[in-house]
């Protein structure tokens, strides 16, 4: 893995946003950051325009792009090594290939035209989860820090590693409290048995929390752990413990994009409903 952060621009206010905020973690995890702008022509090859114009055009403005992007990172975090890239093709594959070996990738919420779809932005659902690097969606503009990181666990050990890793490191370097949000949702037919001892499956859970954390508070002692159980839907839960959050990290199983359109899982529920800035990290087992 290489010690850089991409960050996903293309003119619009969440990209630059989003260089904003890659600025700022290029800046605490000491590493280079690389702007990358991907020219998308192929929408706009129509037959009364000629193909080479339009590309010079769009090549022009993505070079400006870049320039006004690394400026930015100049201003923001002069002593951040800042350098720039323009691509040519499709967006999200592009920044895939590009974040393959990076550390971070960092994408706007939304963008512009082909750089966002119309619900949350194609290229960060495309991308999220479908690459080793932790892919940090950005979405808020403006909110004050609140010295918090949330992530999402559950009972299982190996697949949760890698999003502990990224959140607990995120806390450390930002010297901010970690919300570990457990959340456990109660199954219709426990939820109307009459048989049912709710404090017990209750003090069960979190006791699995507890000991899933142990090996984590143990490494980071100086990271100020809250541990959040609660019974509820995970996406719910998460999505409003952004609200309170920097960050909020989730893990993903990180399964082919085919899979990914209908799987409905919780870190794309997340990345739909969260209101804040989300970290998708992906798990070691891709073998789905």
């Amino acid at each position: 893995m290489s010690d850089v952060i991409v960050v996903g621009v293309d003119g619009s206010e969440p990209g630059f946003r989003a260089v904003e905020w890659a600025a700022d973690d290029a800046f605490r995890m000491g590493v280079p950051l690389r702007c990358v702008c991907v020219v998308e022509t192929w929408p706009y090859q129509v037959p009364q325009v000629g193909a080479v114009e339009w590309e010079e055009y769009l090549a022009t403005h993505a070079r400006k792009v870049l320039a006004e992007a690394e400026e930015l990172v100049r201003r923001r975090r002069p002593s951040v090594e800042v350098s720039t890239e323009l691509m040519t093709g499709t967006p999200a594959t592009s920044l895939r290939e590009r974040a393959e070996d990076a550390t971070e990738l960092v994408v706007g919420g939304r963008g512009r035209g082909g750089f966002a779809g119309a619900v949350l932005g194609s290229v960060s659902m495309n991308v999220a989860g479908q690459i080793p690097a932790p892919v940090v969606v950005v979405r808020a503009g403006g909110a004050p820090v609140r010295g918090e990181i949330a992530v999402g666990f559950d009972a299982s050990s190996a697949p949760c590693e890698p999003a502990l890793t990224y959140a607990f490191r995120q806390a450390a370097l930002r010297e901010s409290t970690l919300r570990a949000v457990y959340a456990w949702p109660l199954p219709f037919a426990l939820a109307t048995s009459f048989d049912l001892d709710f404090v017990a499956l209750r003090e069960h859970h979190q006791h699995l929390a507890t000991v899933q954390l142990a090996p984590w508070r143990e490494r980071h002692p100086e990271v100020r752990v809250i541990t959040d159980v609660r019974c509820a839907h995970p996406v719910e839960t998460l999505a409003a413990a952004s609200d309170q959050a920097d960050l909020l990290v989730v893990g993903s199983h990180g399964r082919s994009t085919l899979k990914a359109i209908v799987l409905g899982s919780v870190s794309r529920g997340v990345l739909h409903h969260a209101r804040g800035n989300v970290a998708v990290v992906r798990t070691a087992d891709t073998t789905e």
